[in-house]
């Protein structure tokens, strides 16, 4: 039987609907947001043994039916997911995550399909909300509901899910998620904004996560199903602190390695010399009284092992750093590992940058085109059909000294490019200002942590280099956590060992103004404001740090574009006139393009046209040319002009090339004229002065007039 429940967030009606719909999975929910409208349903099959990882799958995706549109290409379908479906994934996938009991490893699916889609109503939000609730309302063993609402601030206010128009005036585009008790999971993009518009900005979030919190409680209360009894894999007490006596001196001698890998390769020879020990043990079951050797058992209990031995890692690393306060690597708490930098690397590419932070690597490069070539956009939001700044990040395996798949861009590389993308946008000049489509890609050579924030401050070396008049530096760090009952330690520029086995990833960019972007994931339930506010002050010490390290390399953008980049010239003609730059079948056009040596030439609608090439002077070339087609002649101006044709009634004056006007021999000179010859011959260049355009268009000039 169908149930309804309603409530407001932002100003618009939150409606949900439970038990009509996809009755057959654990949980599923119709969640209505103003005229969005999004499915969400959870499913999950139980595990049979021990896993490496908790195999949680969330999947957003948008049917462009939603929004009243066909999709493009040639199936006329939806195909592979968007690079906004993956990231709207992400999001929701991360505040779920935590929120799973320990030790349980069913494989779960939480899948969110946008039905319809109102631009103004955030789907992503509905789904988030959907997300959650359908968790809360199935038997899987998901107990705590997790909110999100999207933040933007206009004229100081602060919005809660601002509306499209609303989100074009805001200086903040935040997202923010949380239980009841705290938040854990923030993503942002600003304006240059302080520390304490962030604080406030989550703290003003906070208050309707916890209403969204409470209204997913008053739902199960009435519709939820019993919770199934989870099949937790977690080892004995017995074995842990048998593994842990046996192994815990000399695996905090191995942490304490300061090369990374090195420190990888001491960890490995104790625990591989640990399982050579538990493999020699035998396992055996009785079978029709008799004893048979038990292979299921045996690989049952080296899993164990194995996941025993990283726990014992994971409270080594972290005891050292609360207790003793010493990093892995030797540094302390706030210190960022030893900066390398330079630019020009690549001599033919647009701009080029080598950044490098201790053992992370990242060779930054921008290219400049056309805006034919911005990045078209299929989807749901009218709002935006194309993107003329890219950002892509790419981490090969050789970074981290190991083979893997190389293929297209999987999640994280899509998740850690638009973090990169966000934070530089920010800074970005306008296409007025500058009519280049830009792409910075990212190309992480070497690894060890915080690979997506070493990315911001390449892309920012290379665009300098490039010549893109950025606004200012951008600079990223990544902060951690690590929090037990003896304490917290706020880790500044964290190894990727910390970030493993801490409690938070929290990475800051900005510029020295304010913060550009943010993304915060935590492993535990929340963490307070105290925290924040500590991290988000930390991080500027660290942000600062690294843009003073960046002035050294280049303090500004350069004042021109390279050699090697397209030189562009933009000028507005008048739209009616574009037919005739164009001429017909683009007859006019064409001939342009050849007569420049090729160059690129966009015209939109309204009027603007970009003229492309390498070499500045066939770009002149090519606007004096499109000029001449759309110029008119003003009535009462002075020429200078070529005679291209003489008769007898007098000389025809070419103005500019296809336009010309007669001179008659009465206006030839302030004497009497008696014949045309004894004052000009072809090619003679002449002051004229137009006096008059006839309905025809026809010009008549005057000599005389111009003396």
């Amino acid at each position: 039987m169908k149930k309804t429940f309603s409530t407001i967030v932002g100003g618009r009606p939150l409606v949900v609907e439970v038990g009509e719909v996809a009755k057959q999975a654990a949980g599923s929910v119709l969640v209505n947001y103003g005229d969005s409208t999004v499915l969400s349903v959870a499913v999950a099959e139980i595990a049979e043994t021990f896993g490496s990882f908790f195999p949680l799958m969330v999947l957003y995706q948008e049917k462009l039916y939603a929004a009243g549109k066909i999709p493009g290409g040639f199936l006329r379908r939806e195909g592979r997911p968007s690079e906004h479906e993956t990231l709207t994934s992400r999001l929701i996938d991360r505040p779920l995550r935590p929120l799973f009991p320990e030790g349980y490893y069913d494989e779960v699916q939480v899948i969110n399909t946008v039905l319809s889609s109102d631009h103004n109503a955030s789907p992503e939000m509905a789904a988030l909300f959907g997300s959650s609730l359908a968790l809360i309302v199935s038997d899987i063993p998901f107990t705590e509901p997790v909110g999100g609402v999207q933040v933007g601030r206009v004229n100081g206010k602060f919005i809660i899910n601002p509306s499209a128009e609303e989100a074009k005036e805001s200086d903040l585009e935040l997202t923010v998620a949380g239980t009841k008790d705290a938040i854990n999971m923030v993503e942002a993009g600003a304006k240059e904004v302080s520390e304490q518009v962030i604080l406030d900005a989550l703290n003003f979030a906070f208050e309707e996560i916890k209403k969204l919190c409470a209204f997913q409680e008053e739902i199960r209360k009435e519709v939820g199903k019993e919770k199934r009894e989870p099949n937790l894999f977690i080892a004995s007490k017995e074995l842990y602190k048998e593994v842990r006596t046996a192994v815990e001196k000399d695996l905090i001698k191995a942490v304490k390695t300061k090369e990374k890998l090195s420190r990888e390769d001491a960890v490995n020879a104790v625990k591989d010399a640990y399982k050579e020990k538990c493999e020699l043990k035998h396992f055996f079951k009785l079978v029709d009284g008799r004893e048979v050797y038990d292979a299921e058992a045996k690989r049952e209990y080296m899993n164990q092992v194995t996941t025993v031995l990283d726990e014992v890692e994971r409270e080594v690393v972290r005891n050292l750093i609360i207790v003793e306060k010493l990093r892995p690597d030797g540094r302390g708490a706030k210190d960022i590992r030893p900066l390398t930098s330079r630019i020009d690397l690549l001599p033919r590419a647009h701009g080029s940058s080598l950044f490098t932070r201790g053992q992370t690597q990242a060779l930054g490069t921008t290219t400049l085109g056309s805006l034919r070539e911005n990045q078209i956009i299929d989807g749901l939001d009218p709002t935006e059909e194309e993107k003329r700044f890219m950002f892509h990040y790419n981490f090969p395996q050789f970074s981290v000294g190991s083979t893997g798949r190389y293929g297209s861009a999987g999640r994280r590389e899509i998740g850690h490019g638009a973090l990169a993308e966000k934070a530089l946008l920010q800074v970005m000049p306008d296409e007025e200002t500058f009519p280049y489509s830009v792409r910075v890609v990212s190309e992480v050579l070497e690894s060890n942590g915080s690979s997506s924030q070493a990315s911001i401050c390449a892309g920012s070396l290379s665009l300098m280099a490039a010549g893109v008049p950025i606004k200012a530096p951008v600079a990223g760090i990544a902060m951690g956590l690590v929090m037990s009952d003896k304490g917290y330690t706020i880790l500044t520029d964290i190894l990727g060992l910390e970030d493993f086995y801490g409690d938070m990833d929290f990475k800051v960019a900005g510029t020295r103004k304010g913060i550009t972007a943010i993304q915060m994931d935590i492993k535990i339930a929340g963490i307070t404001e105290e925290i924040l506010t500590e991290a988000l002050a930390q991080a500027k010490e660290g942000r600062l740090a690294l843009l003073d390290h960046m002035d050294t390399v280049i303090k500004e953008p350069r004042p021109e574009v390279s050699k090697y980049a397209p030189k562009l010239i933009s000028f507005t003609i008048d739209p009616e006139k574009i037919k005739d730059v164009i001429g017909s079948g683009g007859k006019n056009i064409n001939a342009i393009i050849e007569q420049s040596n090729n160059v690129k030439i966009d015209i939109e609608q309204d009027g603007r046209v970009f003229v492309m090439h390498e070499e500045l002077e066939w770009v002149e070339k090519a606007k004096e040319l499109i000029l001449n087609i759309v110029r008119e002649v003003e009535v009462g101006k002075v020429y200078e002009g070529k005679v291209i044709r003489i008769e007898k009634y007098g000389a025809f004056v070419e103005l500019w090339p296809g336009t010309e006007g007669l001179v008659h021999i009465s206006r030839l000179a302030k004497e009497k004229v008696e014949k045309v010859e004894d004052v000009v011959s072809l090619g003679d260049v002449i002051l004229v002065k137009a006096t008059k355009i006839d309905e025809r268009g026809r010009v008549d000039l005057s000599r005389r007039d111009a003396l």
